[in-house]
């Protein structure tokens, strides 16, 4: 493997896995949005929901 292609594989692994985290984060804060939103005794009871 040459320097270069080392450097580009390194990059293409950063990329996704900075995609990944940030589809993460996303996903995660929808999820909790549409739970509290559909259930309103969790959203009194539940700290995440407020």
């Amino acid at each position: 493997m040459t320097r270069t292609n080392l450097l580009v594989s390194t990059a293409v692994v950063l990329l996704c896995g900075g995609i990944l985290v940030l589809f993460t984060d996303i996903e995660m804060a929808a999820v909790q949005w549409v739970n509290c939103s559909l259930d309103a005794r969790a959203a009194k009871l539940d700290p995440r929901c407020r």
